[in-house]
């Protein structure tokens, strides 16, 4: 295919555009003149049917002054009068009469002639059946020139009514001429407009009853009459488009009137050949064009192949050929130039960037690929054990948005001096992998002393940093893996020490050596979630209920909802096994929901038994960020036909202050809607008392921490004592978790706790049974007895 041809070439494009773009703005143009021609005709012709319209009914006028002084002479002739003075009752009287219209009809070319006496009854005609031109007398007598139309079958008759007097009124001479083809000849010969004499029968089709059109149009014009009266505008009959115009004539039925048409293809065809010089112009014009652009279009794209032959130098190595700037072309010329300023500074830099290949430059320290290569080369040439550490920096990010790109550069900068001062030992290799990862390499080392190498980075990291006026305390998450115990493969023992390194990141114990299990962890973890999605599909979930005790009445109030997974294989899984994963992968969201319907549904089902309950279902962080939380709630207890009373949402410390202004919003709007609001685990998070007054909240919940050593510890007993306090000072219940012995049910209830939940009151149980168990519930007996002795310390 030749450049010029090719869409994908820049010569083909360039032509292509030019042509694309002629050929547009002619065939717009070619549409418009063909628009404005055909526009300028049929209003051309409009005008003329207009025109004819006039003509035609001035034929009519003429033959009606025609018609009215021939009856006018008739009427006037004495003879006539004479005859019409005998005795009508003689045979001999209607015949002279006859003879007599007649003779007048014949001189002025009458198609009939009748004479009706005073009361309007038909005396003599010259042909049969002219009494039934009695409705078109009256007609014409009414009308103001004394003229009408009539129809009689398919022939249709325009006629005068003259007065005939002996002196006396004696009568009525009218006389009728078809609407025959000498009309529309004469129209034709005035106006060159073709037409048909259209009449209507009562509740018939229109039909033709004389015409002046060839005999194809004219079988077409009969077959496309219908009921309804021929409408004006463009028509085609027998391939050929007419523009048409309809007379009306007569409105009374029979309807009588004509249709006048005009050829609007014999109109545009003066202009066709002026359409045909146009097109030929366009086509030289195009080949014309094109040839320029093909020339326009190899005059760029030659200079800018060569330019392209000089860049694919450049990316096969050859820097030392200059670059042409052979061009006619500034820009061109300028792009030359530019490849050729480039070509030197690769070349310049070429050994500076084959010296940077493997060095940091930031912190000056090896990358990946050399340390990569050190390992490498230790791993072939010695059979002596050593370590491999992954150091990832605490909430670098973090520094990077508050204190900006520059701060984070320089404090890595200050953490690689740091490491490297504690890698001075020999056998020891640091470099920086990405981010803010580091990563040593400790020879002759064993698991004990890679161990302590990593101790004493995270004692070193004790001591914050301070860069200008800023003070950033240092954490990190360290990995380590041993070889040849962990393996002899680079990219192996990379990845484990990652491994491992997250692993210390997640679990915050500072180092981790890695060890196989974290494998299989991280394997399951991949699996997890779609097994959790399949989880609630096959409805592997059960929700477990853990009794609520008033602890100074001793009745059930309510129960906290639990879900628990019953894996097909692996039996029961415990919580801390799904929820933590649940909560990172966002699926917590999946089962917030699915513990809210059940324990939406399983309140229906306690109401229905008689029990009044509340039930309480955590929510999680994800869960409190979601601005859509309060719908959504509402969506899933709706159907059950619940009130928003019976359900508590549990709420941490840590997830308010996460977002303490979106939480707010949220828990508003859940307040609003009537649900319970409960702080879980409280007295462990860093929420303040100023905000805490402003959440809409009905409860707080002792963490079990607490409750489960007030027993023994008499500081955990006065939090206790101020918390409960403190919760009815602002107006809230308190319930207590962790209630495990008789000892602290009685130390609770002496302190005011309201509620309380515990092994010491029942453990969770599967929703099934535990209707059951509440209404068999019976509170143990003498349970504040036990307590005696610690509240007398308390005091």
């Amino acid at each position: 295919m030749p450049a010029w041809l090719n869409p994908r070439r820049l010569e083909g494009r360039i032509a292509g555009l030019f042509l694309a773009l002629l050929l547009a703005v002619q065939l717009v143009g070619f549409v418009a003149l063909r628009a404005g021609i055909t526009h300028n005709a049929e209003e051309s012709l409009a005008a003329e049917l207009q025109t004819g319209e006039r003509v035609l009914r001035r034929l009519l006028e003429q033959r009606a002054g025609k018609l009215h002084d021939a009856a006018e002479l008739l009427a006037k002739d004495y003879g006539f009068r004479t005859t019409i003075g005998l005795s009508l009752a003689e045979a001999a009287t209607a015949e002279t009469i006859k003879d007599a219209l007649s003779n007048q009809g014949e001189r002025v070319g009458a198609s009939v002639v009748a004479f009706f006496d005073a009361q309007l009854q038909l005396v003599a005609a010259t042909r049969d059946g002219a009494a039934s031109f009695g409705p078109a007398l009256q007609q014409s007598i009414n009308s103001n020139d004394g003229t009408a139309l009539a129809v009689q079958g398919r022939r249709a008759y325009q006629v005068v009514a003259v007065q005939v007097r002996t002196p006396a009124p004696v009568g009525w001479v009218l006389m009728g001429f078809e609407l025959n083809r000498e009309v529309l000849d004469d129209l034709k010969a005035l106006s060159d407009l073709d037409s048909a004499v259209l009449v209507q029968p009562a509740g018939g089709r229109w039909q033709g009853i004389v015409d002046n059109l060839p005999p194809e149009p004219a079988v077409a014009l009969a077959q496309t009459l219908g009921s309804a009266a021929p409408a004006g505008g463009v028509m085609e009959l027998s391939g050929e488009r007419l523009r048409a115009r309809f007379v009306p004539l007569l409105d009374a039925e029979p309807r009588l009137g004509v249709l006048m048409l005009r050829s609007l293809d014999a109109a545009l065809a003066p202009y066709r050949q002026l359409q045909l010089i146009l097109l030929g112009i366009t086509l030289l014009g195009v080949a014309v064009f094109a040839a320029v652009s093909v020339l326009l279009a190899r005059g760029i794209s030659n200079p800018i192949t060569a330019l392209s032959a000089s860049a694919r130098r450049l990316e096969d190595g050859d820097y030392d050929t200059p670059v042409p700037a052979a061009s006619q072309l500034d820009e061109v010329r300028k792009l030359a130039l530019a490849l050729e300023n480039m070509r030197e500074g690769i070349r310049r830099r070429d050994a500076l960037v084959n010296n940077l290949a493997y060095v940091d430059p930031l912190t000056l320290l090896p990358n990946r690929a050399r340390f990569a290569e050190f390992l490498q080369h230790h791993l072939l040439h010695s059979d002596m054990p050593g370590a491999v550490l992954m150091l990832d920096l605490d909430r670098f990010k973090h520094v990077n948005d508050v204190l900006g790109h520059d701060v984070g550069d320089r404090l890595l900068q200050s953490v690689a001096e740091r490491l490297q001062a504690l890698c001075t030992p020999a056998h020891s290799v640091l470099a920086r992998l990405s981010g803010d990862e580091f990563v040593i390499l400790l020879a002759h080392t064993d698991a004990r002393t890679a161990s302590e190498a990593a101790l004493a980075i995270l004692k070193d990291f004790e001591h914050p940093l301070h860069i200008d006026n800023e003070t950033v305390d240092l954490g990190a998450g360290i990995g380590i893996a041993l070889f040849p115990e962990h393996g002899t493969d680079v990219n192996l023992l990379l990845g484990r020490a990652e491994l491992a390194m997250y692993a210390a990141k997640a679990r915050q114990c500072g180092s981790l050596i890695y060890h196989a299990q974290l494998d299989v962890g991280s394997q399951e973890s991949l699996s997890l979630l779609s097994e959790l999605r399949r989880a609630v599909e096959n409805q592997e979930l059960r929700l477990y209920l853990q009794p609520k005790i008033d602890l100074q009445k001793g009745s059930v109030v309510g129960a906290e909802a639990l879900v628990r997974w019953q894996h097909p294989t692996r039996g029961l899984v415990p919580p801390m096994q799904f929820i933590p994963f649940a909560e990172q992968t966002g699926f917590i969201r999946m089962l917030s929901a699915w513990v809210l319907s059940g324990a939406a549904k399983f309140a229906r089902e306690a109401q229905d038994a008689g029990l009044s309950l509340r039930l309480s279902v955590n929510l999680s962080t994800r869960d409190l960020m979601d601005q859509d939380l309060p719908a959504k709630i509402e969506a899933l207890i709706t159907p059950r036909q619940v009130p928003p009373s019976t359900i508590c949402l549990e709420i941490t410390e840590s997830a308010i202050m996460d977002d303490p202004q979106r939480a707010l919003s949220t828990l508003e709007h859940l307040h609003a809607m009537g649900f319970k609001l409960s702080i879980d685990d409280f007295g462990t998070g860093y929420s303040s008392l100023a905000y805490l007054k402003r959440l809409p909240v009905d409860e707080l919940k002792i963490d079990r921490s607490f409750v489960m050593a007030m027993e023994r510890d008499m500081d955990d007993a006065r939090i206790v004592r101020s918390t409960i306090e403190l919760a009815h000072n602002l107006g809230l219940t308190v319930v207590a978790e962790g209630l495990e012995t008789a000892k602290a049910w009685g130390m609770l209830s002496r302190l005011g706790c309201d509620e309380g939940q515990g092994y010491f009151i029942g453990k969770p149980m599967p929703q099934e049974q535990f209707i059951a168990w509440a209404q068999d519930w019976q509170p143990p007996e003498g349970v504040t007895l036990t307590a005696e002795s610690v509240m007398a310390k308390l005091g």
